[in-house]
């Protein structure tokens, strides 16, 4: 059985609890004298299957997920998890860089990774951006519209031709961040500096497989385009006829 949080815990209740699931115990220890000191609550757990019970009992913020984990690995920890329909951020630890792709693979719904050795403030600052995606709030019923593309920037759903897709808080945030402004290209530095919330010479992947998920799961109804060598926008709007003008709080980029 997991134990819950403690309600004397101060710092759970600042920023949230975090469940950090690493099998070292040097590293685990690192970790949480970092989120503490940042003001998370921090419970930690050492292998996938009890990473699973901590997340359906506890409802933690977000994860820090190492992959090499006992028994149940880290990706299948989260092939699991979004298989519930429980989309808990997820900040993947891997010792390998040619897992980069399959961390962030097209159907695993990972929203951010570092690799070791990390530096324990990037991470902080790295899982500080994937939780102000999360909680960022938006004034109005306002919706952003690219043909068949509805982007809900209140209930933070995607749907396409009325169906639903499934976005990670990162996936959302890129979709809307390109509506927002159609035909602007932004280079990858500029994404991870305005989307992710940080600065790194070494992101551009990051950005180029997130962009790839959202256009995997948009199909043909995906508006980004790549400005080669430069970075990404979303195609920008036709003009409106007289009679389609004056949708109050809608943005449209149609293809």
């Amino acid at each position: 059985m997991v134990a819950t949080r403690r309600p004397t815990d101060e710092s759970s209740a600042q920023r949230g609890l975090v469940l950090v699931v690493e099998d070292e115990p040097a590293i685990a220890d690192l970790l949480r004298l970092n989120l503490r000191a940042a003001g998370y609550g921090v419970e930690v757990v050492r292998d996938g299957a009890a990473a699973l019970r901590a997340t359906r009992e506890l409802r933690p913020s977000a994860l820090i997920l190492d992959i090499g984990l006992p028994g149940i690995d880290g990706i299948e920890v989260c092939r699991r998890l979004r298989a519930e329909n429980d989309w808990t951020p997820v900040l993947f630890v891997t010792a390998r860089d040619d897992e980069i792709d399959r961390i962030l693979g097209l159907e695993l719904g990972a929203d951010d990774y570092v690799t070791k050795p990390f530096s324990p403030r990037e991470l902080v600052a790295r899982l500080g951006g994937v939780l102000r995606r999360v909680r960022r709030d938006s004034t109005g019923a306002e919706q952003l519209r690219s043909g068949r593309l509805v982007v809900d920037l209140t209930s933070h759903v995607v749907t396409v031709d009325g169906v639903e897709i499934a976005f990670t808080a990162t996936e959302f945030d890129l979709i809307a961040h390109l509506l927002r402004r159609p035909g602007v290209v932004f280079t990858r530095e500029q994404l991870l500096s305005e989307v992710w919330g940080y600065a790194s010479t070494a992101g551009g992947r990051t950005v180029d497989v997130h962009v790839a998920q959202v256009r995997a799961k948009l199909g043909d109804a995906s508006p980004i385009r790549t400005v080669r060598s430069v970075g990404y926008s979303a195609e920008r709007a036709p003009r409106e006829s007289p009679g389609n003008a004056g949708k109050a709080r809608t943005l449209e980029s149609d293809r």
